[in-house]
């Protein structure tokens, strides 16, 4: 069996994972998972009974969840210390910059709205002013090239242009690893099929599943 990433849109953090299987050059497929309606439904559950993305199901039908877990399955890698203080902090820190945002746009009301915007601005700048320390003059996060920890990265990033949060200008190396990224291939396809465009695979991709057929691949009633 193929293993399948289910990844929520729009805007999901499971868009790292995406990336990250695509430089793995290794066969996958895809699960969309359409989020606040779907991610909750008693049927996505079966999988995931916390209603989040990302979730991997492995080509032996083992199923589980985490951004860090599932990139560190998909890369594969030896225990790296490095590596995984930075998806810590990426997954905590970084990532938890963003939450009073997205609490502001999920129905928070105007009063919340009044101290959730600014809230989430200052703690965006302070993720971005730590990042942009660990980085410390280098290319890449962890290493000399490009690594899970990079995907994640941009994934999370990208969401400054959606809330309007901060100038990433200001944080010169942080801006440098976020216009590299774009760039790169894998990163242009995860865009375009979180936007329902043409995409081009490296070659790993073998299509989209629904979840009624992933859930039928494990005998779970949808």
């Amino acid at each position: 069996m193929t293993p399948i990433l289910f990844y929520g849109v729009p805007e999901g953090c499971s868009f790292g994972a995406i990336v990250a299987l695509e430089w793995s050059g290794r066969p996958y497929q895809l699960g969309r998972i359409q989020m606040p309606d779907q991610v909750t439904s008693e049927a996505y559950r079966r999988l995931n009974p916390l209603g989040e993305t990302p979730t991997f199901m492995t080509a032996d039908g083992q199923v589980f969840s985490q951004s860090a877990a599932i990139l560190r399955h998909i890369a594969g890698n030896p225990a790296d210390p490095r590596l995984d203080e930075m998806l810590s902090f990426l997954t905590t820190s970084y990532f938890g910059g963003f939450s009073p945002l997205w609490q502001a746009v999920e129905g928070a009301s105007e009063a919340d709205k009044a101290f959730l915007i600014p809230s989430g601005r200052r703690k965006v700048a302070r993720a971005h002013a730590q990042l942009e320390a660990l980085l410390a003059g280098r290319d890449w996060l962890v290493g000399d090239g490009p690594t899970i920890a990079d995907a994640y990265f941009f994934g999370i990033a990208r969401w400054n242009e959606f809330h309007q949060a901060i100038d990433r200008s200001a944080y010169p190396a942080v801006d440098r690893l976020y216009r590299r990224l774009a760039q790169d291939p894998a990163v242009r396809f995860a865009l375009a099929i979180e936007h329902e465009e043409p995409a081009t695979s490296a070659g790993g991709f073998r299509g989209h599943v629904s979840l009624e057929d992933a859930l039928a691949r494990l005998a779970v009633p949808a």
